[in-house]
């Protein structure tokens, strides 16, 4: 298969990109310090990787409320910010570009990660997956159900992180609105059970959405904001495919078309299902319905990878776990060299090992 379709530069707004090969998003739980703040290493991880089209930084929490996992940055602190631009100027010496990844994960939480305080949701049904702390794994609780005005906070909290990433020198920002953190939370019937205006409806379901993009327009050109969606996750963080759930995700999607957005992210279902209302085929189900920038994400490589974009399914795809254990990967695949392998797992231990000591192609 000939790869030159991943190699075609293109604009997302006005970013403009080298290459289609992209990193997605990877929850690497190196922000081991009492500021949970980016450090040297998250410098020389992401600057490694510079080579990609389009970097997504990890899920960065928008508040101490939206922490679900140990260690993870967040970007709501002046020293966070601060410590970003350490991050995105070392990105920028190698021409790279990047995007932070805005994280708030609702109920997908524990009190341990709270300081004693419980996960908030859409409504107050217990997700019940097992959560990892630093007591071990620990049984998730019934979150308390917010407010229209925490809400209306919260949806303050990510327009404040928004202007935070500016501050520290991204190119743009990303929405963490899938994988069943609160976003899809509000967008599913089995963990939203309201019956205002946050509830119910296509539109009410959505509505934190478009509020978060309104208010993120405000600080960030509409152009440089994009955002994850994972349709047809099933079966995992207590998120269940239903007969509404096609119907929700295609009223939201037509709906960003009416947004000069840099790109919609979606992901491919993990893992195929049978369930009446499944759509297998994400991609191509919401190509036809998306008129902007698509990338597309889940366990491509990179023959698949060029298939898709020269079929024009998708505008770029996102690579996850190959930039782990080869921070050269757009060489790797231009030149037909052969892919490290990621050690599991390193995936969320502190330190370099398994993070910044991956060689280049010898």
């Amino acid at each position: 298969m000939n790869k030159s379709s991943l190699f075609q530069p293109a604009s997302m707004g006005s970013t403009h990109i080298q290459n289609r090969i992209f990193m997605a998003p990877l929850t690497r739980s190196r922000a081991a310090n009492a500021d949970f703040a980016p450090t040297e290493l998250h410098k020389t991880y992401y600057s490694q990787r510079a080579g990609a089209g389009l970097i997504i930084t990890e899920g960065t929490v928008v508040s101490s409320q939206g922490v679900g996992y140990q260690n993870v940055p967040g970007i709501h602190t002046d020293i966070q910010t601060e410590s970003w631009k350490q991050v995105t100027e070392a990105v920028h010496a190698k021409g790279g570009k990047i995007f932070m990844q805005l994280w708030h994960v609702g109920r997908i939480s524990h009190p341990d990660l709270q300081n004693g305080k419980i996960p908030v949701a859409p409504s107050a049904i217990n997700p019940n997956i097992e959560v990892y702390t630093p007591a071990g794994k620990r049984q998730s609780v019934e979150p308390l159900a917010l407010s229209q005005g925490e809400i209306k906070a919260i949806v303050q909290d990510f327009a404040k992180a928004g202007a935070n990433a500016m501050k520290a020198g991204f190119d743009g920002v990303e929405i963490h609105s899938s994988n069943g953190y609160l976003f899809h939370q509000f967008f599913s019937n089995c963990s939203n059970q309201r019956m205002d205006n946050y509830g119910g409806t296509y539109e009410n379901k959505a509505r934190i959405l478009f509020e978060t993009i309104d208010a993120l327009s405000a600080v960030v050109p509409s152009d440089k904001i994009g955002l994850r969606l994972n349709p047809m996750m099933h079966g995992s963080m207590g998120i269940v495919v239903d007969e509404h759930t096609a119907p929700t995700f295609e009223y939201i999607i037509d709906k960003l078309n009416n947004y000069n957005l840099a790109y919609l992210h979606l992901s491919r279902p993990w893992t195929a299902k049978s369930e009446q209302y499944f759509i297998e085929d994400v991609i191509g189900h919401f190509r036809k319905i998306y008129r902007g920038f698509l990338i597309a994400n889940g366990n491509y490589n990179p023959t698949s990878a060029a298939e898709e974009i020269s079929a024009g399914r998708a505008d770029a795809i996102a690579f996850g776990r190959p930039f782990i254990a080869n921070p050269d990967l757009t060489d790797r695949i231009k030149n037909d060299w052969p892919l490290a392998v990621p050690d599991p797992k390193t995936f969320y231990t502190p330190g370099e090992k398994g993070y910044t000591d991956y060689p280049l192609f010898q």
